[in-house]
């Protein structure tokens, strides 16, 4: 890296530990400190080694998560019911086991969502390099490792050499400034901010997310920050580590221990922009101005207020965008200046690497509890590992959501995108607590209108789009 009289971010002082050799063309070789695979794009990727007749550089710092086919019913089989599911785990299982690479497989504690279990279990740290062949790998930016999604063909590079070539990103700051209000949350931050700067806003960009909303955040608010970075159009996305990522990773059981974690410790502590960063660019929200957040179109900066109407394509700055907004509104059948608040809904999801952790089904259940979903809607709940689940239960959180008639699952991606392997019957207009809202994601025809648990459980319990804030919580 070229080296400017300006002071560092945390990007480059993460990126410059990893540094094996430069390139040229600021092109430079890093080292990778995890792998991460799943078994949907994971066969493919071990095949391609095998064919090339490439081991594991370091099958030990490569994990392998069941995650995508699975079948989330509570009567959970072998069966993942999504077609050609049972190729994609038996595949995994035999490459995984011929290459000496660990899995969490079904019925192991630790299985669960690739982006919800990996930092759950220290098996990613702060300052790290992470890699997986799944998009939302910026999610563990949240706990500041630098963490990015890659195709098959860099992951057989990285499996076989544990090192990748990448080019030097545009650094990106975005400030969320001011305390969140009751009933805002992370979700609606990102939400926020790709309404407000499109979903091109950082391009390419390592990010790193800053400012009094972001600090006051515990870790798996920082992860549903992260997870969304992708959906901005950036590179990656991450927090940088402080008191509140360290005692979070303490103990957990990937996590060094001893001297080592004091050895840790302070290099964590030494991972922070300084004043006078060198940023490529600079955005900020004021975090304590914002409401709710809703999506009313078809990718996640068609976003508005929980309490705005929905737009007018013919206010549109360009023919371009009148065009895609247009095409928005006729597939989720909506039409501009009406309320977006109180439109029905026939299906409420919870779940995904974006907000299915143990303080997004606490925020779900304060919303549910004594109170009844909607007649006619159906509402399921999937946690995102089967140690959140356990702990969710340990808490009577279950209770609350079946009492409340959402389906209790076990964990797994489900609804996040439809595989063919969970659908939600005849409900075409949906609230959920994904990251993706475009034509067909949950579904052949579905409409998905994306929020944070608390909206989604407060529209449940409505059985339209509810404003959470004036629905009082247990």
């Amino acid at each position: 890296m070229t080296m400017t009289p300006h002071g560092r971010t945390v990007i480059d002082r993460i990126w410059d530990a990893h540094v094996v050799t430069e390139l040229g063309g600021e092109r430079t070789l890093l080292h990778i400190d995890r792998i991460l695979l799943h078994e949907r794009t994971g066969p493919a990727l071990l095949a391609g080694l095998a064919a090339a007749g490439r081991e594991p550089a370091h099958p030990e710092l490569v994990f392998g998560m069941m995650d995508h086919t699975v079948d989330t019913r509570p009567t959970r089989s072998e069966d993942p019911r999504a077609p050609s599911g049972s190729v994609f785990i038996d595949s995994f299982r035999q490459r995984t086991a011929a290459a000496g690479i660990r899995v969490f497989d079904l019925g192991d504690p630790r299985q669960g969502i690739v982006h919800v279990v990996s930092p759950e279990q220290g098996i990613v740290l702060p300052g790290s390099t992470v890699v997986c062949p799944d998009s939302h790998t910026c999610t563990l930016g949240g706990i500041g490792a630098l963490a990015w999604g890659i195709g098959s063909t860099e992951g057989e590079h990285a499996v076989a050499t544990q090192t990748l070539v990448r080019p030097w990103p545009r650094r990106m700051q975005v400030r969320f400034d001011g305390r969140l209000s009751a009933g805002v949350s992370a979700k609606d931050l990102v939400l926020a901010l790709i309404a407000r700067f499109g979903v091109n806003g950082g391009q390419g960009c390592a990010i790193e997310f800053a400012g009094e909303a972001v600090q006051a955040m515990p870790v798996e608010a920082r992860l549903t920050l992260c997870n969304m970075a992708v959906e901005f159009g950036a590179w990656t996305g991450l927090v940088a580590p402080d008191d509140t990522t360290i005692e979070w990773i303490a103990g957990r059981p990937f996590a060094p221990g001893g001297t080592l974690w004091d050895r840790a410790v302070a290099h964590w502590r030494s991972l922070v922009s300084d004043p006078d960063a060198d940023w490529c660019e600079m955005l900020s929200l004021d975090a304590g101005a914002l409401a709710p957040q809703v999506t009313w179109g078809t990718n996640p900066g068609q976003t508005v207020a929980i309490d705005q109407p929905v737009p007018d394509p013919a206010a549109a700055p360009d023919g371009q965008r009148r065009a895609a907004m247009e095409r928005a509104l006729a597939y989720m059948d909506l039409r501009p200046g009406t309320p977006l608040a109180g439109t029905p809904i026939e299906a409420a999801f919870i779940g995904s690497c974006t907000n299915s952790r143990l303080p997004d089904l606490r925020e779900a259940a304060a919303v549910l509890r004594g109170r009844r979903v909607a007649e006619g809607v159906r509402a399921i709940v999937v946690p995102g590992s089967t140690a959140v689940r356990a702990a969710a239960e340990a808490e009577g959180l279950d209770h609350v959501f079946t009492a409340a008639g959402f389906e209790w699952r076990k964990s797994g991606c489900s609804l996040c995108f439809f595989s063919g392997a969970d659908d939600f019957g005849g409900a075409r207009r949906v609230i959920s607590t994904t990251n993706r809202n475009f034509e067909g994601r949950q579904g052949p025809g579905v409409r998905t209108h994306l929020a944070s648990p608390a909206t989604v459980a407060a529209s449940a319990v409505a059985g339209r789009i509810a404003d959470v804030r004036h629905t009082p919580r247990s």
